[in-house]
């Protein structure tokens, strides 16, 4: 990758290849699992469809292969993309309650040359930064109505868009921190968001004229995540660690101790989704990592209850296990230390201090794994909790 070119491209819009992912597949087994909340009629999805009467094997193959070969996610190369709405409308609605939608038209670079005109819906999202006094440009969620055959997101019903928050350029480092986040899980398992940057362009309808320019970051739809992992979403709330799948809650736990992540629950359903296989099993696939150690956001704070003093104080909230059960995921994820810390060469306009922090900040955490005495002090010394 050659950095400067990037540099050059970003404000116009530009691209060039970013770090390449290499979502290793998982093994991951199957463990016994407590028998699930009752599932009311209105939560059975037919579209994605692992449990509806006409459904086949090949039916939810058909949609894994659909969903692993989407357009978005096969470059790893910032999409240039701009997004025409009435901003100063979208942003006003800041009602963590609110669904209302604006019309908006994105434009992107089409398939076979000349653009690509899309018409869609785009409302504020978020929980934190969808607050005024964090981001004074809301995260989007863009609603696809119409059909988007043969354009980069054709496929897609709806997206997320992490946007900069602030239109100042140490706000704007925050989207290249949580990208690598969500690249550092594709590297530990395939049961994981992609995210894919853009440099993207916001105009007011009004006026034409751009209201910012700035990176931000796609991050791929709930339902496309469960049909690639061969299951559907279910959003039943009141889950603890025996409702999931144990490996793999185990993993969660593991990873969101390495980035210094408190923010999520498995209970409300905070930053995770629930994807159930069509053999039962229920797998637990985090998202949203701003609020996390290791990207150090200047408005994240840990909750209140967790008598933590800032972010970057580790806690590990997920299952209770032995040492013995413990030892095969620290020796896995101590054998990919080199690995995940290469993530942080892949995006050149990170700046080059917190790199050099990020890596140090991980490296703690794999200092920790290697010695017994502080693993045991970290993941099972007065460990008796059931869910988080």
């Amino acid at each position: 990758m050659e950095g400067a070119s990037w540099v050059r491209s970003r404000r116009m819009l530009g691209a060039a290849v970013v770090a390449g992912l290499l979502a290793a597949s998982v093994a991951i087994g199957h463990a016994q699992q407590a028998q699930p909340p009752v599932v009311p009629a209105s939560d059975v999805k037919d579209e994605a469809g692992v449990r509806t009467a006409d459904d086949t094997v090949a039916k939810r193959l058909e949609r894994q292969r659909a969903a692993m070969q989407r357009a978005l996610f096969s470059s790893e190369e910032p999409l240039p993309v701009t997004l025409i709405a009435d901003f100063k409308a979208v942003n006003r609605d800041r009602n963590p309650e609110s669904t209302k939608v604006f019309p908006a038209t994105l434009v992107v670079a089409g398939r076979n040359g000349g653009e690509d005109r899309i018409k869609v819906n785009i409302r504020t999202r978020g929980h934190s930064r969808r607050m005024s006094t964090t981001c004074t440009f809301a995260p989007i969620r863009i609603e696809f109505p119409e059909k988007t055959t043969g354009t980069v997101f054709e496929g897609h019903k709806s997206l997320k868009l992490g946007t900069h928050c602030r239109d100042v350029d140490s706000y704007e480092q925050y989207v290249y921190r949580e990208f690598l986040v969500y690249k550092i899980y594709n590297r530990i398992t395939a049961r994981s968001f992609r995210a894919r940057l853009a440099s993207a362009t916001y105009v007011d309808a009004a006026t034409s004229k751009p209201v910012a320019s700035r990176s931000g970051l796609f991050i791929e739809d709930d339902d496309d995540v469960a049909r690639r992992i061969g299951g559907e979403t279910t959003e039943l709330q009141g889950m603890t660690f025996s409702h999931v799948d144990m490996e793999t809650m185990t993993l969660v736990g593991l990873f969101e101790y390495m980035i210094g992540n408190t923010d999520m629950s498995l209970l409300k359903l905070h930053n995770l989704i629930l994807v159930r296989s069509s053999s039962g099993i229920t797998y637990p696939v985090p998202y949203d990592f701003d609020y996390s150690g290791v990207v150090n956001a200047r408005y994240a704070v840990p909750a209140q209850a967790l008598n933590l003093a800032t972010v970057r104080e580790r806690l590990y909230r997920g299952p209770c296990l032995t040492q013995q059960d413990l030892a095969p995921f620290l020796t896995r994820l101590g054998g990919m230390r080199e690995d995940i810390m290469s993530v942080y060469d892949g995006v050149p306009e990170l700046d080059a201090g917190y790199r050099k922090d990020a890596r140090s900040y991980l490296d703690g955490f794999f200092k920790i794994i290697e010695k017994p005495g502080d693993a045991k002090r970290a993941f099972i010394d007065g460990c008796n909790r059931k869910g988080m």
